[in-house]
């Protein structure tokens, strides 16, 4: 598959890319960002996979992310997509809603008329865009991790359950841990997945544990000044499904932090430096 460079640009060493493909699982152009650190030639480096949430592209994390000095010193490439199929013909909301649509695809493959054309962000993060990056970068594929941020932060732990020995670490700023049961997810869920529920449990965090999905471990951050915690966000949820079946959670609640770039960046390091304990070789 064709890769379009749209920028590159040298940083702490290594280089930061962002491209464009004309993408199968969504049948338009994608945009996603790579930084390659510093390596001998030949090697092949672990990957981090990062997901963005509500509104967000690409470019969010790569501009305010703050990893490539981690990423520098750890030798981990930086994977950043964006969150949803983008382009003339796309449908999104009619109101215009920041919670769906353009910029909310939910990492989910969409049933739903007329998101089902389109909006296939899971089959794009899990399948086409990680053959992608193995095509183009020098990434070792048995070190691969994910983590993400609030929709972002659901998509990458339901893929960690889901594809348990793929990712060796999931980690998330501000998870939406359970969908089905809060306003973001219900309406995400029901619009493109319709209205039977029991589908919607496999894009569910909380319902996946539940339903017998289980992984080694997940590191959560969450601010305590989080304008969404207690109507979205529900990380009590998660923190009592992982204590029932017995998966190991840290679960650390910042003083102070809110929703915003502000928060991830400040704590984006120690989430790589979790993720490189768990790839190393």
């Amino acid at each position: 598959m064709t890769l379009q460079t749209v920028s590159l640009n040298k940083s702490h060493g290594g280089t930061q890319g962002v491209y464009k493909h004309a993408s199968a699982s969504t049948g338009t152009d994608m945009t996603f960002s790579v930084y390659v650190p510093a390596h001998a030639e030949g090697a092949k480096l672990p990957a981090v996979t990062y997901l963005s949430g509500l509104t967000c592209t690409h470019a969010n994390v790569t501009e305010k992310g703050e990893f490539r000095h981690a990423c520098a010193e750890l030798g981990l490439i930086f994977v950043a997509p964006d969150t949803s199929p983008r382009g003339q013909g796309v449908p999104g909301d009619p109101a215009n809603a920041y919670d769906f649509g353009l910029g909310a695809g939910f990492f989910v493959d969409a049933t739903e008329a007329p998101f089902a054309k389109n909006y296939r962000m899971w089959s794009y993060v899990t399948e086409e865009l990680p053959g992608l990056i193995r095509e183009n970068f020098p990434i070792d594929p048995a070190r691969q991790s994910i983590l993400g941020h609030s929709m972002g932060g659901h998509g990458a732990l339901t893929v960690a359950l889901r594809h348990p020995d793929r990712y060796r670490a999931a980690s998330a700023f501000a998870p939406i841990v359970a969908p089905s049961q809060v306003p973001w997810g219900t309406k995400a869920l029901g619009g493109y997945l319709g209205s039977d529920k029991q589908t919607w449990r496999r894009h569910d965090t909380v319902a996946l544990i539940e339903d017998g999905a289980r992984y080694s471990g997940f590191l959560v951050d969450i601010g305590d000044a989080d304008p969404f915690l207690t109507e979205q966000l529900r990380p009590e949820l998660l923190q009592a499904a992982c204590e029932k079946a017995g998966i190991p959670l840290q679960l650390r609640r910042q003083a102070g932090y809110d929703h915003s770039y502000y928060f991830i960046s400040t704590f984006m390091e120690a989430h790589l430096r979790w993720h490189a304990e768990r790839l190393k070789a």
